[in-house]
């Protein structure tokens, strides 16, 4: 078997050959508010690192607020020197950039796999998670759905305008779930598909949604975890290139429209032994009953995860399948937790809560520590809403308080990680805190 250094290397020098017109890849990883940050690298230096050499970033680097600003976390930040730490090349991510006026590549990087990951990068999380379930002899097969919405590339003071429709230039306003609005953004959606494609991400069914130019792409089903949230990560980033270089924005938001639908982050999981056997269809679902369980324990718990900012709570109870309770239920899109009609090879849970805009990294780790969490415990569920309507438990609506449930729940610091979660928690409680310092034109309508 090759050294990691030399697949590394192999994988350099055939894309150095692939694409000759490449003189910078960018070195990307993303850090809590799921913002790609990084270095853009000589392609000849990024050989030097594939072979070994250091590869170092300020680890305070992952902690930036969603506009960017470093908060006050602890000794972080403004009392610990702004250390850097090393980070490695993720193998099978270096690709091609074509969406950027010159010709780029990229590649995810990532202090998992180091000799000091650092303990509140998404990524690491996730990997911990994932090592401690291969290490009970559980194997997750993990596929995500996301949806986004296409606007006008021009804002309007500052505000979203609708997609123009490419046949007849006027606004694409009518919310619907039309074939033929897929038809008519073809040449992006097209692209979109095709530039997920090249950077390696397995896509599968794209669907018109119902806001109006609002869309949804799938992702096939993956036996890896970490590749799969990866494969999410990327695509946001790739949508949003592939739409400007269309003359539209494309967003991930979670709530851009009050009177449409929310985009969501849906995500599949299905749990496997060490012999392919699906561990929650043993004992007639006994298990995925234990899973839902804990799924639903732990969910009030890590609202600042599926909810990450003040708009993805403006999502929670829309107008279309967006849940306002703790909930399961088979077939049932109203609930948290649905469990889609299968077969007992591919039974499986989605987990519906979770914004778009999400850290996918975060939202799958806390998913799989919820399913760890219902089969240790062994609990039964609630009643699902199939056969109750009213079923339910209550979980956070607003920043602080889902804050203050996450961090200090025993479970979710030893499942996630008690460094992470206080990291996690403070940036999101900054970020929130720093997110109410304007004053909005509606205050000065109302009480001036």
């Amino acid at each position: 078997m090759k050294s990691p250094s030399a697949t590394l290397l192999a994988e350099v020098r055939t894309f150095r050959q692939n694409y000759p017109e490449v003189r910078y890849v960018d070195l990307i990883a993303l850090d809590i508010p799921g913002h790609f940050y990084g270095k853009r690298y000589p392609v000849d230096m990024l050989e030097k690192v594939a072979a070994g050499s250091p590869l170092k970033l300020p680890q305070n680097a992952v902690l930036l607020g969603a506009q960017g600003g470093l908060f006050k976390i602890g000794d972080y930040c403004f009392n610990d020197g702004d250390p850097d730490a090393n980070r490695r090349l993720v193998p099978g991510t270096l690709k091609p950039v074509s969406w950027e006026s010159q010709p780029l590549g990229q590649m995810l990087i990532t202090s998992d796999g180091t000799e000091a990951p650092i303990e509140f990068e998404p990524r690491e999380v996730l990997t911990k998670v994932v090592e401690r379930l291969h290490h009970k002899g559980i194997h997750p097969v993990v596929a995500f759905e996301l949806e986004f919405y296409l606007f006008d590339k021009k804002l309007d003071d500052g505000l979203p305008q609708f997609a123009r429709d490419p046949l007849s230039d006027d606004a694409d306003d009518q919310p619907n779930l039309h074939i033929e609005r897929l038809s008519r953004f073809s040449d992006v959606l097209d692209d979109m598909a095709q530039t997920a494609k090249a950077q390696g991400i397995d896509i599968t069914v794209i669907t018109a949604e119902i806001g109006p130019g609002q869309f949804e792409i799938n992702f096939c089903h993956c036996d890896d975890g970490l590749r799969a949230a990866d494969w999410a990560a990327l695509f946001c980033r790739s949508t949003r290139g592939v739409a400007l270089k269309h003359g539209y924005r494309a967003s991930f938001m979670a709530k851009p429209y009050l009177q449409f639908p929310g985009s969501g982050m849906h995500v599949h999981v299905s749990l496997y032994d060490g012999a392919g056997n699906n561990v929650l269809a043993a004992h007639q679902q006994q298990p995925l009953r234990h899973a839902v369980a804990g799924c639903l324990a732990l969910l009030p718990h890590c609202m600042p995860i599926f909810s990450p900012n003040h708009n993805a709570f403006r999502r929670l109870g829309g107008t279309v399948n967006a849940a306002t309770r703790a909930s399961w239920g088979f077939e049932d899109r109203d609930a948290c937790v649905r469990i889609p009609e299968s077969d007992p090879r591919n039974l499986r849970i989605e987990h519906r809560l979770a914004s778009a805009d999400a850290n996918p990294y975060l939202v799958l780790a806390a998913i799989l520590a919820g399913l760890e969490h219902g089969l240790e415990t062994r609990q039964e569920p609630i009643a699902p809403l199939n056969e109750d309507r009213s079923s339910g438990t209550d979980f956070p609506v607003d920043m602080l308080d889902a804050v203050r449930a996450m961090q200090h729940q025993s479970v979710v610091r030893d499942k996630l990680g008690a460094e992470f979660v206080d990291v996690y928690c403070e940036n999101k409680r900054q970020d929130h805190l720093a997110f109410q310092q304007e004053i909005s034109a509606r205050e000065y309508r109302w009480f001036l």
